[in-house]
């Protein structure tokens, strides 16, 4: 039984060795276990428009004041978000995932028993906050790193389990509701949510060791290193016999001297380097958190987009239930509205997957012309009057929401943004500078809403951050591009530098030297 235990263990911890990023392999299991992360975080957070009303009744509280607690579990959940990386480099994905599933867990539970908004403040805020970190960021993160051509339109099938989720949580806790009050539909999801613990357990590491290439290197170099080393060795044994030898075999008479005995040094590096490779490599040391993504400019606009654009992913799903009883519509069509919301969203990032999976094609550029959509739906909510206009509002936005959520993570993995090669650090630092957004965005709607009276005011406050944040997201490119300029001009500069280091008169002496050696052997 203890083999059986360890060779389980074993299992979960040993990571993927592949010679290049398979797309796929046991990439398809990471899929299927961030289709469920999704589903019990995203889905539930923005499932929880359905406790609106039942918790300012129960509470006597306003808008504003359980707007709070979406808020603050928002702000946690991002703001750690550096925290979530460093224990994933630390401990490893699948342990942080799994930690991360019992805080959420242990916070919905203990919140169904809550007696004051505070209480839900910290049981659903911090606690599970943390816990939503410690799920999401690790799972999308490794999930990016199994797939290279594929991981636009995989990470954007796979996300679909949070639209899946409030479809279906929306009507389902609505009902049992109904059933067994607020409380008891609180604590079956913080039960139901335990099983992100499955999940985090299928999350194996992935190594990617390129294999060697095996190429007939230049005939100069190896006989070169061949005739140097060999020439290391002759000099050393002839010198002790008979120094008179030394003057044709040593390097150092040989006109322009010290470039010979660096060519001399290099090849034995070389040498040393190749019997290395064929040795076991070290591991290489990964950083707990590099914060060297904030020197790139680029990464500094698209984190701006992700500020402001923050402000328009979570409010919307949260008032529309309020907005849709507040123009006469009943509780069961509030719920219909929520969903075909969520299955609008579900096309939206299949969609978004798709055409960011052909190549040639510019991502960033897609992604800006999606978010410019999405702030025109978020405006296009206050002219709703009825059932069917609020509907259809819904299935825009949906739909719109679903392109930019989809996929605005995963793109911090391209060329334009940071790569891939920094998408773990990067994604921390980004998540976390949106975690401000995610603070202050539902209670500024709601604060509008209350000072207002009108749910209207919400929409345009999330619609205002949204054309701020493409307006950042625009500067992204042009940002990469110039970086990129200079950086090829600093090379260049770099290695027009390194031509002068030889004396203007180095051929002229060789030569002079060769014409008196001339004239010596023929004796005049």
């Amino acid at each position: 039984q203890k083999m059986t235990v360890k060779a389980v263990k074993m299992l979960c911890t040993t990571p993927n060795v592949y010679t290049k990023v398979p797309d796929g392999g046991w990439g398809w299991t990471i899929a299927f276990a961030f289709f469920f992360v999704e589903a019990l975080t995203y889905g539930i957070i923005k499932s929880f428009g359905v406790f609106f009303n039942d918790l300012m009744e129960s509470f006597d509280e306003t808008n504003s004041r359980i707007s709070w607690i979406i808020s603050i579990c928002v702000f946690v959940q991002t703001f750690t978000a550096p925290l979530s990386t460093v224990l994933s480099n630390r401990f490893g994905h699948h342990f942080v995932v799994m930690a991360g599933g019992v805080l959420i867990s242990t916070g919905m539970v203990t919140a169904s028993f809550a007696r004051t908004v505070v209480d839900m403040y910290v049981t659903i805020g911090v606690i599970s906050g943390l816990g939503y970190c410690l799920s999401f960021l690790p799972t999308v993160t490794i999930l990016s790193q199994y797939f290279d051509k594929r991981r636009s339109l995989v990470t954007a099938v796979a996300s679909t389990g949070e639209c899946f989720a409030v479809f279906s949580f929306a009507p389902a806790i609505t009902a049992l509701k109904e059933q067994i009050g607020w409380r008891y539909s609180l604590l079956s999801v913080g039960v139901l949510q335990l099983s992100i613990v499955i999940c985090g357990s299928l999350l194996r590491p992935i190594i990617i060791k390129e294999q060697e290439e095996v190429k007939a290197q230049p005939p100069e170099e190896p006989t070169e290193t061949k005739y140097m080393l060999e020439n290391e060795q002759t000099r050393t044994s002839i010198e002790s016999i008979d120094s008179g030898v030394e003057i044709t075999t040593s390097p150092s008479n040989v006109p322009g001297n010290t470039k010979a005995e660096q060519k001399s040094e290099e090849p034995k590096e070389h040498v040393q380097i190749l019997v290395e490779n064929n040795s076991t490599p070290p591991e290489p040391k990964t950083k707990l958190l590099d914060f060297s993504v904030m020197r790139d400019y680029s990464f500094i606009c698209y984190a701006f987009f992700g500020l402001f654009a923050t402000l328009g992913f979570f409010a919307p799903s949260l008032y529309i239930i309020p907005l849709s009883l507040s123009l006469g519509i009943g509780k069961d069509h509030s719920a219909y509205i929520l969903s075909a919301m969520a299955i609008a969203e579900v096309f939206g990032r299949i969609s978004a997957g798709w055409v960011l999976n052909k190549k040639p094609i510019r991502k960033i550029y897609i992604e800006l012309i999606c978010v410019v959509l999405l702030s025109v739906a978020l405006f296009a909510f206050p002219f709703a009057s009825e059932f069917w206009g609020l509907m259809t509002c819904s299935i825009f936005f949906g739909f719109m929401l679903g392109t930019v959520a989809g996929t605005h993570i995963p793109l911090l993995a391209e060329d334009d943004v940071v790569g891939i090669a920094k998408m773990s650090s990067a994604a921390g630092v980004y998540v976390f500078i949106q975690s401000l957004a995610g603070l202050a965005g539902p209670p500024l709607a709601g604060v509008l809403v209350d000072t207002t009276q009108n749910y209207s005011s919400a929409f345009y406050s999330c619609a205002a951050g949204m054309v701020l944040g493409a307006v950042f997201l625009s500067l992204v490119r042009p940002c990469k591009a110039g970086l990129c300029h200079r950086q090829q001009q600093c090379a260049e500069e770099s290695a027009a530098e390194v031509v002068p280091d030889l004396p203007d008169d180095f051929i002229e002496m060789d030569i002079g030297k060769a014409e008196n050696s001339g004239k010596g052997c023929d004796g005049t």
